[in-house]
């Protein structure tokens, strides 16, 4: 008979697993959270920190969700990969905004964008796959390859090729391990949108080695001045076999809260992402999927007027962070957020300390003037802070100008 393990060492010690016990919180959610919670205790604070529309769902998806709640129908379990009318709605929607022609069984609906994300990836990746993911990313994008089983791999643009990486720096980045490449424009942090000719030497360069392609087209009606949208699978149709687009009602229609995203993609793979969403959270709510049904099938006049209100304050933004000593902020394209450099503000004293990081800088802004933005360090790029400009006018310039004073101390 052997020895029992030793009590220190045994393995069931562990309390929370690895895989899971290896993921960072949100740092956007968690910079909002203490916004919030300050806000809560009577601090003026103004929060740079969600990617959330300050504009109210439009009132006609907010009622067709109220005639769902009183229809008995939505008050069982429909089918787990989205209601068979959602999912040809969101077929057809693709196809008037971006030209990208799909069939509703490529379809399946998601809680929100981030389940979309994680089950698309978790559909294609192997243990010890590698992705290339362009940085500045999304917070959730490595944390979602992670749990897949796969390894993201990052490469990073700055600010002198406007957050835009190019093919070269995409073929340095692979090996025989890659598997897929995710593609993100307009992005979330930066804004960058690449053009139509960019997106296609991507998209040939990925065709040609074979290559998955994961795009982001959750801000795809958030373009201003000259720059235009571009659907991967439409720019290089010779992808679509090995091309999945996520997207979802969130950032166009103000329908944060909702919790409404969806996977477009090869049949088998949607099929098998169905098949994980039937075990992990079965249907959305159906309530939920009535108001993406009545947002998607509707016009885009709400989103025009949205745009509108974000190209006004991104001008502000841009202006007013330039016009910082030691700030760069490059004049985003899409989205809504600046990502300027604040790099040149390292090291400096500003009331009595010296930052060395942006995780610091950002802590600072927070606790002398209340103002909340989101360290570079979140995003995979040190040295930069995210603000986004999807609130209120008064809020933004307050809130700048309040950056502008305690950075005019640096010395």
């Amino acid at each position: 008979m052997t020895a029992a393990t030793p009590p220190e060492t045994a393995p069931t010690d562990r309390r929370v697993s690895a895989r899971v016990g290896s993921i960072s919180e949100s740092a956007t959610l968690a910079v909002d959270a203490k916004a919030k919670a300050l806000k809560a205790a009577g601090r003026p604070v103004i929060g740079f920190g969600a990617g959330e529309p300050d504009f109210p769902t439009p009132d006609y998806i907010v009622e067709a969700a109220v005639a769902a709640c009183r229809d008995p129908k939505n008050h069982r379990y429909t089918p787990a990969g989205g209601l068979p009318e959602l999912k040809a709605a969101i077929a057809a929607k693709t196809l008037r905004d971006s030209g990208y022609e799909v069939e509703a069984s490529q379809v399946l609906v998601t809680n929100g964008g981030k389940q979309a994300i994680y089950q698309a990836f978790a559909a294609i990746l192997d243990p010890g796959d590698e992705v290339i993911v362009p940085a500045p990313y999304w917070t959730t994008y490595p944390e979602s390859i992670q749990l897949a089983g796969g390894v993201p791999v990052p490469v990073v643009a700055d600010e002198t090729t406007g957050y835009q990486v190019s093919v070269e720096q995409l073929e340095a980045a692979r090996t025989e391990r890659t598997k897929v490449v995710l593609f993100v424009s307009p992005s979330n942090p930066t804004g960058a949108v690449y053009p139509r000719e960019q997106v296609e030497a991507v998209g040939r360069w990925a065709a040609g080695h074979g290559l998955w392609v994961m795009t982001d087209e959750i801000y795809e009606h958030l373009v201003y001045g000259d720059a235009t949208f571009s659907s991967l699978p439409v720019v290089v149709p010779e992808l679509r076999d090995k091309c999945i687009v996520v997207n979802g009602v969130a950032k166009t229609y103000a329908m944060t809260g909702w919790r409404v995203g969806w996977v477009i993609g090869p049949k088998d793979v949607i099929k098998a992402a169905t098949n994980l969403q039937s075990h992990a959270t079965s249907n959305v709510s159906n309530v939920a999927q009535a108001a993406a049904l009545a947002a998607v099938s509707g016009n885009l006049d709400a989103v025009a007027q949205m745009r509108e209100a974000f190209d006004r304050r991104r001008k502000t933004i841009v202006r007013m962070l330039n016009e910082i000593d030691g700030v760069e902020c490059p004049e985003p394209q899409g989205a809504f957020y600046v990502y300027p450099s604040v790099k040149a503000l390292l090291g400096k004293e500003i009331r009595g300390k010296r930052p060395q990081s942006s995780v610091e800088l950002a802590e600072l802004i927070l606790e002398e003037v209340e103002v909340a933005v989101v360290p570079g360090e979140a995003f995979g790029t040190p040295g930069y802070l995210r603000l986004s400009y999807a609130l209120g006018d008064e809020d933004l310039a307050e809130g700048v100008s309040r950056m502008q004073k305690l950075l005019a101390e640096a010395r």
